[in-house]
């Protein structure tokens, strides 16, 4: 496997391992309130059960985030070698590899960091459409792609 496709599943790795513990938590939520609809009632028991459902809500929104960061990951044909920058991209640009898809955590492998950014991203916008030996500023410092697949 090439650097790209090991950067590409440990992102979709990392993305379903965070859908499945938001899934488990809103289960754990739905059956916390199923328990104390059946054995509560009055003031206390309305204000513990709307606290679950915002709790909830909010999980939901988050859940809803991380699938749409996995349909962006699952869009990407990773054995496509690019010659400018595009999404799903691996971009080399002053020793730093940059992975375009989303917005997501740094990965290390084999003591080398890999930031996933977004193709919108100030950095990202810089970087689209352009190839090898392009030369930019960011914030004061300069940049050149050294590769790109």
């Amino acid at each position: 496997m090439t650097l790209k496709q090991i950067v590409h599943q440990r992102y979709k790795e990392m993305l379903q391992d965070r859908i499945d513990v938001f899934q488990d938590m809103i289960s754990g939520l739905t059956i916390d309130a199923q328990n104390d609809a059946k054995g509560s009632a009055g003031d206390k028991h309305e204000t513990a059960l709307s606290m679950m459902h915002l709790e909830q809500e909010k999980l939901n929104h988050k859940l809803k985030e991380i699938l749409e960061q996995k349909a962006i990951l699952d869009k990407i044909d990773v054995l496509q070698i690019h010659k400018k920058v595009a999404l799903g991209s691996l971009v080399q640009a002053n020793g730093m590899l940059l992975f375009i898809s989303t917005a997501l955590p740094k990965l290390t492998l084999d003591d080398k960091s890999i930031f996933a950014i977004s193709p919108q991203s100030p950095l990202g916008s810089k970087l689209m459409g352009n190839e090898v030996g392009f030369e930019f500023d960011m914030n004061g410092k300069p940049y050149t792609i050294e590769s790109v697949s």
